[in-house]
């Protein structure tokens, strides 16, 4: 089964400020902010939600394409991928631009200041779903705003099931929109903000979105994730960490065993503890594509977890 992954290929400048941000600003000169954080811990990390859902499926053994817009930048993720065997058969490089980034900077109280460029990733939509060359599964994950539209549509047209993960992309749609991605969507997976988010613009409660689709997966963090589907309601309870270091990457892992499960057609409990379990992996590491595993290490973690085998 050839799974293609459209979504966003990007570098992450994550910078630690070893203080409190507060203690460095002032509240009543928000208005005229000129600040400098000196950050003497600084690393980049590859990302972006179509390498690391990839990066994930291929621990899992499993292989998806991912479908992604890059700068001119790109070579050192593309040999992060080659390492890796990660596919860049649709991977294309737009000139003149760099490829998406994000510069994080984070304090002591693990607040957060982001910088976003989105670079190639804004020409997703120069690129199209091959229709034509066995793919068979497909996942829409947060991209450039049209490109998502696009993607989505093509599957919905050509018969191909998706999944769609709005994520972070979700305020860039209309109420309109996000309804006709309800139509055409096989899955959708969302955190539990983003469902609430979904229910305010689209006016449906969780259950009519349930409804309109093979199933709704809502994730909660350490609280676990219920499944909606037409076969009933399914709590996935969240797998104990061995530490939590970086949340960041947790959904992708998480969405990356949820395709996993689709691929081979496993029941939702079992699908939904395999996402439950590579989140859990992944939020014991920093980055987004640091964490390692074999086969045979991860079915004697599920094993443990969840009291029976793959």
């Amino acid at each position: 089964m050839a799974v293609l992954i459209c979504g966003s290929l990007a570098y992450d400048t994550i910078m630690v400020f070893p203080e409190p941000f507060k203690n460095h600003i002032l509240p009543d000169k928000i208005h005229i902010l000129n600040v400098c954080f000196q950050v003497p811990e600084l690393r980049r990390e590859f990302g972006g939600t179509a390498g690391n859902i990839a990066y994930n499926l291929k621990l899992l053994g499993g292989e998806g394409h991912p479908m992604a817009t890059v700068g001119t930048d790109f070579q050192p993720y593309a040999a992060w991928m080659d390492k890796h065997a990660i596919s860049r058969r649709y991977i294309k490089e737009i000139p003149g631009a760099y490829t998406a980034q994000a510069f994080i900077t984070t304090d002591l109280d693990d607040n957060q200041i982001t910088a976003f460029h989105p670079g190639a990733m804004d020409h997703a939509h120069k690129q199209a779903v091959p229709v034509d060359q066995g793919i068979t599964l497909g996942i829409v994950a947060p991209d450039g705003r049209e490109g998502m539209l696009q993607h989505a549509r093509q599957f919905h047209a050509a018969g191909i099931p998706f999944l769609f993960d709005p994520g972070q992309g979700l305020p860039l749609f209309s109420a309109e929109e996000l309804r006709e991605f309800m139509h055409m969507a096989t899955w959708v997976a969302v955190n539990d903000y983003e469902s609430q988010m979904l229910e305010r613009k689209t006016g449906l409660t969780a259950g009519e979105i349930a409804g309109k689709v093979a199933a709704l997966i809502v994730t909660s963090g350490a609280k676990g994730s219920v499944i909606h589907s037409r076969q009933g309601r399914i709590a996935v309870p969240a797998a104990r960490a061995a530490e939590v270091l970086d949340p960041t990457g947790c959904g992708d892992a998480y969405r990356a065993g949820l395709i996993y499960g689709l691929m081979h057609h496993l029941d939702w409990e079992t699908t939904g503890n395999i996402a439950s379990l590579m989140g859990a992996i992944k939020i014991a590491s920093k980055g987004t594509q640091n964490h390692h595993f074999t086969r045979a290490e991860f079915a004697a973690r599920f094993a443990g977890a969840f009291g029976y085998t793959l």
